[in-house]
C-alpha cells in the first residue's frame, strides 16, 4: 500500500482527534477536576485496546524484538500526554490561542526534522527545502488560526508570567511529535498493534489517577453529574484513534506528512466546529482571516506530503 493511499485514514484520525478535543473540554466542565476528567477520559481506551488485545492476542513479540526495543518506546503515551498537562495546566495562563500555536508549530517542526536526520529509527531523508517551506507555511496557518479565534476567546493579550511559560509549552508541543514516533517503535517491537495501544495507554492513566489522589478537590457536585452527556467519557477513545494511527503508519508516511495531515485536519475540523458550535462550542464565527490560515496550512501540508 503507497503512502498516498494512507492519507485519508490520517485525515479522519485528525477529525477524530479534534472532536476528542471538544469533547474532552465538555467533559472537563461537567467533571470540575481535571485530573479526574483526564482519568475518565484515558481509562476507557485502555479497556477497549485491552479488549481487542484478548480478543485479537496474536501476533505476540518475541524475545529478540522486545531485546532490541529503544528503552523510551513504552513512553510515547506519556510524552504526548504533556501537552495534555501543559493545556490542563497552562491554557488558561496564556490562552487558548498562544498555547495552540506554539505546540503546534513545535510539532510540526520537530516533525520535519525527525524525517531530515532519521531520529528515533526513522529512514533520513536529508534536508529538502519545499518541505521546509511547507513547514513555515503551515506554522503561519496554525499562528493565523489560533491568534484570531484568541482574540474572542482570550481577551487580554497574554502577561508577561504568561510569556514566561512559553518555553515549556513549545517543549510540550515537540514531546507531542517525538511521542507519536516513539509509538511506532512501541509497534515495531511488540508485533501486536493492539498491544501496543494498551501499553502507551496505561502509564498515561497511572500518572493521571495518580495526579488526581493527590489533588482530589475540587470534585463534581451531583448536578454537575447530571449535566454529563454519554458522550463525554468517549472523547480520550475518540482522541485516541490518531494514537493507533500512528502506530500504525507514521513510519509509512514520516513523521513530516502524518503529524502535518493530522494537525491540518485537526484544525480545519475546529474551525467548523467553532463557525456552527457543534458539541457545545461557543459558536465563532470563521472569519476571512481564520479561512486564510486554514489555507495557507493546506498548501503547506501539500508541499510536506508531495516533496
Amino acid at each position: 500500500m503507497t503512502a498516498f493511499l494512507l492519507y485519508p485514514f490520517i485525515i479522519v484520525a485528525g477529525c477524530l482527534q479534534a472532536l476528542g478535543n471538544s469533547m474532552n473540554a465538555q467533559l472537563r466542565g461537567k467533571v470540575v477536576n481535571p485530573w479526574l476528567a483526564a482519568t475518565v477520559s484515558f481509562m476507557p481506551i485502555v479497556f477497549v485496546f485491552a479488549t481487542l488485545f484478548f480478543t485479537m492476542p496474536t501476533p505476540l513479540p518475541t524475545l529478540d524484538s522486545l531485546g532490541k526495543m529503544p528503552w523510551y518506546a513504552p513512553l510515547g503515551g506519556v510524552a504526548g500526554a504533556v501537552a495534555v498537562f501543559g493545556g490542563l495546566a497552562f491554557i488558561d495562563k496564556v490562552g487558548a490561542g498562544p498555547f495552540n500555536g506554539l505546540t503546534l508549530t513545535a510539532n510540526i517542526i520537530t516533525s520535519l526534522a525527525m524525517d531530515a536526520f532519521g531520529l528515533f529509527g526513522l529512514q533520513a531523508s536529508g534536508f529538502k527545502p519545499l518541505p521546509w517551506l511547507g513547514g513555515l507555511l503551515m506554522a503561519v496557518g496554525v499562528i493565523f488560526i489560533a491568534r484570531t479565534g484568541a482574540k474572542k476567546e482570550d481577551g487580554d493579550e497574554t502577561s508577561t508570567t504568561g510569556k514566561l511559560l512559553y518555553p515549556f509549552i513549545i517543549v510540550a508541543g515537540m514531546l507531542m511529535a517525538i511521542g507519536v514516533v516513539w509509538n511506532a517503535q512501541l509497534r515495531g517491537a511488540l508485533a501486536n498493534p493492539w498491544l501496543a495501544a494498551t501499553v502507551s495507554f496505561v502509564p498515561v492513566v497511572f500518572v493521571f489517577a495518580f495526579i488526581f489522589l493527590l489533588r482530589p478537590t475540587p470534585l463534581p457536585t451531583r448536578d454537575d453529574l447530571k449535566g454529563v452527556r454519554w458522550w463525554m467519557p468517549l472523547a480520550g477513545i475518540t482522541g485516541a484513534v490518531a494514537v493507533f494511527a500512528g502506530l500504525l503508519f507514521v513510519d509509512k508516511v514520516g513523521a513530516g506528512a502524518f503529524n502535518g495531515l493530522l494537525i491540518t485536519a485537526n484544525l480545519l475540523t475546529s474551525v467548523a466546529l467553532d463557525h456552527f458550535g457543534w458539541l457545545g462550542m461557543k459558536q465563532v464565527r470563521a472569519k476571512p482571516a481564520r479561512l486564510l490560515g486554514a489555507g495557507v496550512m493546506v498548501a503547506g501540508i501539500v508541499l510536506i506530503s508531495v516533496f
